[in-house]
């Protein structure tokens, strides 16, 4: 399991204990739906920064996982400084420059499924690139809803518990000698 998902399965076993209604005093969780999306962007001296965001009012969870940067077609041999602007854990935006990009050196960049919380903003501080940014928009989502299904499910459930007969204290035999 990629350490991403398991970062974020460690979040949706937190977040469902903590959202899913009890019954007894148990948390039951919550239905839990992951998706991912190939996500890419490209930098330049046309367009030296991208921002990627999504919608405010989503209650899903979002994640940028990064995996690549590289210099593609036309790059000069010139240093090529890409910078991430996000937030820190203080809600404070922070600028970190996470790649130095050389045709001649360092063309490509692995990161290792890098995970950002959007809004983040991706700027190309110096050079002319092109430079590629790729990765994966992972979106979790968490629904409170029970279907008729489910709750069918479970009323048959309750009524198999209730067919089943209960466990007996067994009988003491005599000691054998």
């Amino acid at each position: 399991m990629a350490a991403g998902t398991a970062a974020a399965l460690v979040y949706l076993s937190q977040e469902s204990r903590s959202r899913a209604g009890g019954v007894g005093g148990l948390r039951v969780p919550a239905p839990v739906t992951m998706d991912s999306f190939f996500f890419g962007c490209e930098l330049s001296g046309h367009t030296r920064s991208f921002t990627f965001k999504v919608e405010e009012e989503d209650d899903a969870e979002h994640l940028l996982a990064l995996t690549m940067l590289c210099l593609t077609e036309g790059a000069k041999d010139e240093c090529n400084v890409v910078e991430v602007v996000a937030r820190n854990h203080d809600h404070q935006e922070i600028a970190v420059p996470v790649a130095n990009l050389k045709l001649s050196c360092q063309p490509m960049l692995s990161l290792d499924d890098f995970q950002l919380q959007p809004p983040v903003t991706f700027r190309l501080k110096s050079g002319s690139g092109p430079v590629r940014i790729t990765g994966r928009h992972q979106i979790v989502t968490m629904s409170n809803d029970v279907s008729e299904e489910e709750e069918s499910e479970e009323e048959d459930n309750v009524e198999e518990e209730d067919e089943l007969c209960p466990i007996l204290p067994a009988k003491k035999q005599g000691s054998r000698r």
